[in-house]
This record gives C-alpha cells, structure tokens and sequence, in this order.
C-alpha cells in the first residue's frame, strides 16, 4: 500500500469490559466451526445506539443481547437459540438482529421477546446473515455470509423493499459482512472479509447494481468486518485481524489509524456520544468495548419511516 501522506495513528481507550458474571467460560457450537474449537466466553458484535444513548451489542455464540448504560454498567436484555450479530433499530422499542442460525429477527427491548422477521426467502434457509442497515426509503440491506470465501465466492447482498419485495443484488462476494452507504445513499459499502477488501457499490435508480468496484484494500489474517461512515464521507472500517479501524478519506487513502491492544480483534463499530462524535468498537476476543473521539461525527442511521442515532 503507497500512500501520499503517513496517516494520524492513534490508541482506542476502553470504554467498559464484560463483566466476569457474565461472561461463559464453555465450549459453543458457533466457535467450534469459527474458532477453532477454542473456548470462547463471549464474541461482541452489532453495537447500535438508542435514544438515550444506550448502547446494544450482541454476543454471537450464546445468543445474547445486552445494554450497555452511558457509565458503562451492563445489562441483560435477551437470551434465545440464536447466533445474533448485526443490529439496528427497526423503531425506537424494537431491534432488527442478523442471527446466523435463525435469520432476520426482530426483539422487543422493553421486554426481551425475540420474534420471527424473515427467516427464509422462497422457502429456502440463508447461508447465515450478518449485518444490515436502512435508507431514508425504508429499504433494508443486508449481508448472507455464511461460510463463503475465495474458495466458495456466493455471498450475498439483499435489499428488502417496504413491501416486502426481496432483491438479490450479488450473489458472487467472498465473505460479505459489514455494510454502510455514502450520505447520498447512491453508494453501499460492503466488507468483504475473506477478500481482504471493502466493495463500491453504486445503487442505480432503477433498483439494479453495476459497475461494483473494489474500493480499499487491506492485509493481514482477517479482512473487513463492521463499516461506519461520517458525516463528511469517509468510511470508517473495522479491521479485526489488524486491531484496528481505518478511517479512509474518499479515494480510500486511510487519514487515521485507531489502534486497538495487541490482540484485540476490532469487528464492529457505531458513532455515539451527546454530539454524535464518539466512535464505540467491540472488541470481541477481549469482550470490551473500546473508543475515541472524533472530529467528525457519525452518519445519522435511519430507522423505518424517520432517522435516527
């Protein structure tokens, strides 16, 4: 990689860690096929922030969704037979999961209760989801990972129209994960972890994709995972085999390095914070949640039918 200019690197401070309570010692069906069959206590994903500034992440092999307060105390929201990774906030009470074992589901915080969203697609089960996010059309896209790589290059993307209409719009991507799109919603950025890469996909306005691109390219034992854009345009990527996150500029030139402890694996990351400036990363290996403060503040997410945080 040839950059013009060193890019600004800096340390990711911890925010909070899982506490020792909760956290399981045990082997899991999800890390003997992910992890090597080590004993994994815990594996955050998926933050996303409420109203009040909460923040919610997920924990893929134990199949739990915790809250996690503005002081950094935690709090269990939701046990079930699921893998759950990706979030976002379908509406201010209820959070639409990614799960790789049951699909897209839904969860009701106030009460815990995980129902049924869209579990198949003509009767046929997903490869394994993984991330999602809305436009300001209520249009929902997300990733089917599953096991796919170089060696197996049939994941998708999807995009679920408000009514319902489910459009496939690529089928041949090496492992896509995370997803975000430009502040004119015409570009999605996809994470494509075994492909050590992150895609350009331009959104036609007659629903259709083309001229899709690789946008960044990466190194190291795992690619892109979780994406963020900011306010400016710069796309924000998590980087779980480096421990970091870039902060890329539009030609994909990275201005910033966060850096995280050795070891850590940097998989997924939201903006938060009073004024939107804050950057939150899981850390999954170590079960903490790492941040640092930006100059530029996070890309409103959108929610069905308005925007949000």
């Amino acid at each position: 990689m040839f950059l013009l200019q060193a890019p600004q690197v800096r340390e990711l401070e911890l925010f909070t860690s899982m506490p020792e309570s909760l956290r399981r010692r045990e082997r899991s069906d999800w890390a003997d096929a992910n992890r090597g069959g080590a004993v994994t206590d815990s594996f955050l994903e998926g933050p996303v922030f409420d109203d009040a500034g909460n923040l919610y992440v997920t924990d893929i092999p134990w199949g739990r969704i915790f809250r996690i307060d503005p002081q950094g105390a935690w709090t269990l929201v939701a046990e079930y037979d699921g893998e759950p990774n990706g979030m976002k906030f379908l509406d201010a009470g209820t959070l639409l999961i990614t799960d790789y074992k049951n699909g897209l589901m839904r969860l009701d915080v106030a009460t815990g209760a995980v129902t049924p969203y869209l579990q198949r697609r003509n009767s046929e089960r997903f490869k394994g989801v993984n991330d999602l996010i809305f436009d300001s059309a209520d249009n929902l896209y997300f990733t089917d990972q599953g096991q796919s790589g170089l060696h197996d290059p049939s994941g998708r993307l999807y995009r679920l129209r408000p009514n319902g209409q489910l459009d496939l719009l690529l089928s041949n991507v090496p492992s896509p994960n995370g997803v975000a799109l430009s502040p004119d919603e015409r570009v999605l950025y996809l994470g494509v972890t075994r492909g050590n890469c992150v895609w350009r996909v331009p959104l036609l306005p007659d629903g259709s994709v083309a001229k899709v691109g690789q946008f960044f390219t990466s190194y190291g034992p795992s690619g892109p995972d979780g994406l963020a854009v900011d306010a400016e345009g710069r796309v924000l990527v998590a980087n779980p085999g480096l421990g970091c996150v870039w902060v890329l500029n539009g030609r994909a030139e990275p201005v910033e390095v966060l850096r995280g402890v050795p070891g850590s694996s940097t998989t997924n990351l939201a903006f938060g914070g009073a004024d939107g400036r804050t950057l939150y990363v899981t850390d999954s290996t170590h079960g903490h949640i790492l941040r640092a403060a930006l100059d530029v503040p996070g890309l409103p997410l959108h929610r069905r039918g308005r925007a949000g945080r």
